[in-house]
């Protein structure tokens, strides 16, 4: 059985990486991110347009080409996505908001995407589909709407539930339920699934089939066997950050230096406590497990909300392969863009493993 996958917000490819790594035969009809590029259009009224344009191809090239004659940053996005995975017939889409799910009704098997917390515009007193309106939460179930995916998944920060009052995550499930999907959710913490962040994340599971919905069950969690220290290149070396024949991690010995220390002067900011206005006692480093990877941890943030490690008695920042490691994407994950743009990307992602727990209990339901 070969599994047809689409993403949006696709980010550095987590689910695409938990398929590759579980080795499970699959293909990507598409996936769709615009790697951060803000342009000012009428989304509705391009939308429109792009649905009477002929065929996928003509409308993918309209939507890359509005997006290079009205900004001039590079998708690099795109660039990591392409150096690492394969989409079928180059189906990469730079807009969620423009893209056009009917071009591929009933042609996925698993759908996967996030979106930024937004809080929305309740008309009435439960709130739905049409409330979303001008979120891209609405572009992601639109998206699920037209598509009609068998299973997706929904992924975003555990504090959606209880933002506004907790009235964003009340509309959220009532427009799953308005989907005519099965849902379930709960919150995972990757620390629980074998890699060593502490990252709580919601995820939604959505089925089409009530009977595998009531088959579907969360994936218990495991023991931790590796911490922070263990993924460092001082301890682990470019190259031996793998994953056996299973899928697990597995570590080759042997490190390798890395001489990317921070001056003094930075050492005296990270770890101190802050202002009254920014006041945080815990400066810990040298965690055995990594606080939240962060998009902005390219820059140097204080310690007690940050990730630095001591070498040779010097103190530095995480490197972006080992922040990538701590996502869960092995070392044959090919870095195609700068430093900065990596520490951001690997901080937007979602942790592979826990993405592989998931996959592993939606694979169990399909086999039966």
């Amino acid at each position: 059985m070969i599994i047809r996958l689409a993403t949006a917000f696709s980010g550095i490819g987590a689910i695409e990486q938990a398929f590759k790594r579980l080795h499970i035969d699959h293909r990507i009809v598409f996936a769709c991110d615009n790697g951060d590029i803000e342009i000012k259009i009428d989304s509705d009224s391009e939308l429109e347009k792009i649905r009477k344009m002929n065929s996928v191809s003509e409308k993918r090239e309209y939507v890359e080409n509005l997006y290079k004659k009205l900004s001039r940053k590079s998708n690099f996005v795109e660039k990591s996505y392409k150096a690492n995975y394969h989409v079928e017939n180059d189906n990469f889409f730079y807009d969620v908001k423009l893209l056009d799910g009917r071009d591929f009704t009933n042609q996925v098997d698993l759908f996967v995407g996030g979106s930024p917390c937004q809080s929305f515009s309740i008309a009435g007193q439960r709130g739905g589909f049409e409330d979303t309106r001008g979120t891209l939460f609405y572009d992601y179930v639109r998206l699920v709407k037209e598509i009609q995916p068998k299973v997706f998944i929904y992924e975003n920060v555990y504090g959606v539930i209880t933002h506004d009052k907790g009235k964003t995550w009340d509309t959220m499930q009532n427009v799953f339920s308005e989907l005519g999907y099965y849902y379930k959710w709960q919150i995972l913490d990757s620390k629980n699934y074998g890699i060593p962040q502490g990252r709580r994340r919601l995820f939604v599971v959505g089925f089409k089939d009530k009977i595998k919905a009531s088959k579907f069950v969360f994936p218990n969690q495991t023991e931790l066997n590796f911490t922070m220290q263990d993924f460092l290149l001082d301890n682990c070396a470019e190259g031996n950050f793998r994953c056996d024949e299973m899928g697990n991690i597995d570590l080759l010995p042997g490190g390798q230096s890395v001489d990317k220390c921070l001056s003094q002067k930075l050492i005296d900011y990270v770890l101190s406590p802050g202002t009254k206005n920014f006041y945080h006692e815990d400066a810990g480093i040298d965690l055995p497990i990594a606080r939240a990877i962060l998009s902005t941890q390219g820059n140097t943030h204080r310690a007690s909300v940050n990730n630095y490690v001591t070498t040779n008695g010097h103190i530095r920042a995480l490197e972006p392969r080992e922040s990538l490691r701590l996502m869960g994407f092995p070392d044959d994950f090919v870095i195609a863009v700068s430093r900065t743009q990596s520490y951001k990307q690997s901080g937007n992602s979602i942790v592979v493993d826990v993405l592989m727990y998931i996959v592993k209990e939606i694979m169990k339901v399909f086999g039966e």
